[in-house]
């Protein structure tokens, strides 16, 4: 018998939600950036061990915030329909700021967490902790180890992946016993051109400040093979104000350039095909109020 669990990783924005989900899959299934607030849908990256049985689906979530729009709105129901449905709750700290009042309240949170009439396991992992030294992590610890509900915890670094193999061998052993839901070979769950679109995105929130992140989505308009073999993709960046699209453009166009060509690469490294990348930045008002744009960018 296989075991299969959905695993749903909660934490306070820029915990490193993201790099832990993309180490335990060992693929890019969610962007990666120091912005706070960077994930906006729900990413479920898919982890198998054909071997010894095992599937686990990471689902990684927006940062638990106070809703102020109607994007930040639908992404903390996100959060909480998300939670609700999972197997195993995987609550992430980061080590270097420590245990704080959000993580308290989202620890609580998590304990009246249901599913089918039982409560959801909390596992908590403490990030970050290669870059604290030993009396540091062990307070920290101490700290994670009085939060309400929490009933394991495990120091680990999503960057160097040190303590990752003992925290996924207790996601495993807290999951059911069940049948895979994906082929063995998939990696990540959702459209392939929501998936390039976010690729996107994390180039330019590298790169630019501010307002500007939070104001910037990307969808991807048309994708199509030349004859040559060529992948010719054609993306547009929505921003809020005319401000902010000069910043994006750049002097002379050299943000965006910088942009589009760092983006490039990033495609061609997951599609394994050499890329034309179209990329036009546009201006539309309040976009993170509009509920219709939103439903159409697939942010429920």
């Amino acid at each position: 018998m296989t075991r299969s669990g959905f695993v749903g990783l909660a934490g306070r924005p820029n915990v490193g939600k993201s790099t832990l989900a993309n180490a335990i899959v060992g693929a890019k299934v969610a962007i990666v950036s120091e912005r706070p607030q960077t994930t906006r849908r729900a990413a479920r990256g898919i982890a198998t061990d054909e071997g010894e049985g095992w599937q686990l689906v990471i689902v990684d979530l927006p940062g638990v915030q106070r809703p102020r729009d109607s994007l930040t709105e639908r992404m903390q129901r996100r959060v909480e329909r998300e939670l609700a449905d999972a197997d195993v709750a995987l609550l992430v700290i980061n080590a270097q700021q420590g245990v704080g009042p959000g993580d308290r309240f989202i620890a609580r949170s998590l304990l009246g967490a249901q599913r089918e009439g039982r409560e959801t396991p909390v596992i908590c992992a403490v990030n970050k902790c290669d870059l604290l030294g030993r009396g540091e992590i062990a307070s920290v610890l101490s700290a994670t180890a009085e939060l309400e509900g929490v009933e394991e915890i495990f120091p680990v670094s999503a960057r160097t992946g040190v303590g990752l193999d003992p925290l996924v061998a207790e996601l495993v052993a807290r999951s059911p016993e069940a049948p895979f839901p994906y082929p063995p070979e998939t990696r990540v769950d959702r459209p392939s051109e929501v998936h390039l679109a976010e690729l996107i995105r994390e180039q330019v929130l590298r790169r630019t400040r501010e307002e500007v992140p939070h104001a910037v989505e990307v969808t991807i308009t048309e994708m199509e093979e030349r004859p040559d073999g060529l992948l010719e993709v054609h993306a547009q960046v929505w921003v809020e104000t005319a401000s902010q699209k000069g910043i994006l453009i750049g002097q002379g166009g050299r943000m965006v350039r910088e942009v589009g060509t760092a983006a490039r690469r990033e495609l061609e490294r997951e599609l394994g095909a050499r890329v034309y990348l179209d990329l036009r930045v546009r201006v539309r008002e309040h976009w993170r109020r509009d509920t219709s744009l939103l439903d159409r960018l697939g942010i429920d």
